[in-house]
């Protein structure tokens, strides 16, 4: 114990001097299958809860939750440890609850925090009876692509030079696929389409994608698509356009009603069927595959182009649309959105817009119950037939509505009809911060996991904010601060949240992680291009991977990622994809790192155990009882012997651990090696920027 001494915290220190006995590293529950069974209980289940001890080191284990107390009793003695369990009834309601430890005078308490000798109801563990997330979701690959840099399968599509105005200017056609993004680039269209991710289907497979997240797929003026001009319809510029008519807008002409071309593409109903239905082609296609798709729903607010609105008139002479809300006092859309000046008409553009900007009006859901029952049809339409798109990813979650209250009504109504439709479609939102009064099982399944997964990681291995935004030296491999932020943010998730949250490195909205690795503070218009590449650390990257393959949740590739592309934030993240240009190792990498994280299950649902913390080192262990898989980092620039103890996770104290994963800054391996297992203690010589990935030798459980 005294080379790990210095890792326990106070209570614990003070628990060994009083009683040295007393072995609190063996102490263990979670919410996971492994020590709550069934995991995800519906009413009237009978629930088995599990809690781990030393073998014959405690008295008495107790049950605890509100004013019910029960005596746990000894299930069995394995290994090192014995395991207690108890039973109960699920009701309706959320169960909380945490372990009381006696041994002789000694009471100590046990909750998500781990060993306390007070009593810590605020961060208990807790069971939603009813509350269940898509199997298929939990630990599954995916992959996030920005449809419009992706691969333009079908230049038919493409939006042309001044095809209509977007933001003050004319639209632009970028003929070069391998041009980097203009800082203001949002104009600027590289013709990525649905075809392109049809014709890449198998490039996708061979990488180990399970799941393909799409940004809005939705009909939008933008390349982005986040300002969203028809909710019903897949844009034809990455669909179908089989009609066209009309012309391009002249040099001089900077007014979209005269668009015309633009017009017939995107309001024709033959253009807009046929976009729906390549759709609904591709996702059959991905089915057959085994593969799920999740859409993305920006639903707080739309875009000034919408046919609700209709600020650029571009509905306003089409004989089967209805008048904007824009256009006339009349429109039966006008409740949609909030206005503030009732003598305006026609053209009224006094309205709430998101954070300020007119170009994205704000709904109006409380004002509307049309609006909100449109919206839940919506939701429910993509995730049925002939559609089936497998779940939703929702932008600014939080941000929708004018109030909390509300917003936290609507997420439920919204709930309900998704799982009426397609109950194992999965529900997932953007949120920075605490969200746990979202997942409490009747409105949000999980989340794209900022706090709890890129953000401690980004700080732990490259010091950098996840925009590049600041540097702090004394973050980056300050492993306790890791330690403490995973364990806080944890907290905030029941497991069948934790096991589906979406876990990336980068995605639309920050630096891509590869950029990161340099350290270079600043963005795209005040750095350059060229700056984002200069100086990178690959293996810094592969460490950063191989934690995302290894962590509760869905590891999620954002597209180019695995190919080496790098970039700062928003726009300089969404370069196109480097067909042809890929970095090889980083490619082949990444394949080989997925196949591990989808080899062994424990990484989709095991527990998670830290067992070392110093500067720039850190090792956990993910373990069932069938299986031990141990992950260590050497983040230093320079070799260094690692050593700890790997017996909290159920590995014998003696024997042997399997290295199956390996990278450093000289590159990477499968092949395997053993690693002697010595008093529960494992010595582990790594190069600089090491990452490993070892299994329990004598248990190993790969699926064939």
């Amino acid at each position: 114990m005294e080379q790990n001494f210095k890792y326990l915290t106070q209570t614990q220190r003070y628990i060994t001097f009083m009683r040295p006995v007393l072995n609190t590293r063996a102490l263990f529950s979670d919410e996971t299958r492994n020590y709550v069974c069934p995991m995800e209980p519906k009413t009237g289940d009978t629930i088995k809860i599990r809690f781990r001890t030393a073998k014959d080191n405690v008295d008495f284990v107790f049950f605890i939750s509100g004013t019910v107390k029960n005596l746990m009793r000894l299930e069995k003695s394995e290994g090192e440890f014995d395991y207690y369990t108890t039973e109960i009834v699920a009701g309706e309601k959320p169960i909380y609850y945490y372990f009381e430890v006696q041994t002789g005078k000694l009471r100590l308490f046990y909750n998500k925090s781990g060993v306390s000798q007070d009593l810590q109801e605020s961060n208990a563990f807790c069971v939603v009876p009813g509350f269940s997330t898509p199997d298929w979701a939990k630990g599954a690959v995916m992959y996030q692509i920005f449809t419009e840099r992706f691969y333009n399968g079908d230049p038919t599509n493409d939006v042309e030079d001044r095809e209509y105005i977007y933001i003050g200017e004319g639209t632009a056609r970028v003929r070069d696929w391998y041009k980097l993004p203009a800082y203001m680039g949002v104009r600027e269209f590289y013709g990525g389409d649905l075809q392109g991710v049809m014709d890449k289907l198998d490039y996708l497979q061979e990488l180990g994608v399970e799941v393909i997240f799409f940004n809005p797929l939705f009909v939008s003026p933008s390349n982005h698509k986040y300002d969203i001009q028809d909710y019903d319809y897949i844009d034809p510029h990455f669909g179908k356009i089989v009609y066209e008519e009309g012309r391009l807008l002249h040099e001089w002409d900077n007014d979209n009603k005269h668009a015309t071309k633009y017009i017939t593409r995107v309001t024709d109903p033959r253009n807009l069927e046929a976009s729906n239905q390549f759709f609904a082609e591709l996702v059959e296609e991905l089915h057959r595959r085994g593969m799920k798709v999740i859409l993305d729903g920006v639903l707080n607010h739309c875009g000034s182009f919408n046919k609700w609105m209709d600020r650029e008139q571009i509905y306003e002479k089409q004989s089967n649309y209805e008048k904007g809300a824009y256009i006339s006092a009349d429109s039966p859309y006008r409740s949609f959105f909030k206005f503030y000046n009732e003598h305006e008409w026609p053209y009224n553009s006094f309205y709430e817009g998101w954070w300020g900007h007119d170009t994205l009006p704000k709904l109006n859901y409380e004002d509307s119950p049309k609006l909100e029952e449109y919206i839940l049809n919506i939701a429910a339409k993509w995730v049925s037939p002939p559609y089936n798109a497998d779940g939703w990813r929702l932008d600014v979650a939080a941000d929708l509505g004018f109030s909390s209250e509300y917003n936290h009504t609507f997420w439920k109504k919204f709930r309900k009809a998704v799982k009426k439709a397609n109950p194992n479609a999965i529900i997932l939102a953007e949120h920075y911060g605490d969200a746990a009064s979202w997942l409490h099982g009747d409105q949000w399944d999980t989340v794209m996991n900022y706090d709890a997964f890129m953000e401690p990681l980004t700080w732990f291995f490259t010091g950098m904010e996840k925009h590049s935004d600041d540097f702090q030296p004394g973050l980056l491999g300050n492993a306790e601060s890791f330690i403490g932020a995973m364990r806080y943010h944890m907290g905030s998730f029941l497991a069948p949240s934790l096991l589906t949250a979406m876990n990336e490195l980068s995605n639309h909205d920050h630096s891509r992680f590869l950029t990161r690795t340099n350290h270079k503070v600043g963005r795209v218009e005040s750095l350059g291009h060229a700056a984002a590449s200069e100086g990178v650390e690959p293996a810094v990257m592969r460490e950063a991977v191989i934690m995302q393959m290894t962590w509760p949740g869905a590891p999620t590739v954002y597209y180019g990622d695995e190919a080496g592309v790098c970039g700062f934030t928003d726009p300089d993240n969404r370069r196109t994809y480097p067909w042809g240009r890929e970095d090889p190792v980083m490619l082949e990498f990444h394949k080989a790192a997925i196949r591990m994280h989808k080899a062994y299950p424990v990484l989709t649902h095991g527990s998670l155990r830290f067992l070392r913390a110093d500067y720039n080192c850190l090792a956990y262990g993910r373990f069932s009882e069938e299986c031990q898989v141990i992950v260590a980092f050497n983040n230093n620039d320079h070799d260094k012997e690692l050593r700890f103890t790997v017996w909290e996770t159920g590995v014998e104290k003696r024997g042997a651990l399997r290295r199956i994963f390996y990278s450093d800054k000289s590159g990477y391996t499968e092949e395997t090696a053993l690693i002697p297992v010595e008093a529960g203690e494992v010595r582990i010589p790594m190069g600089a920027f090491g990452g490993i990935v070892l299994v329990n030798f004598k248990k190993d459980t790969r699926e064939s």
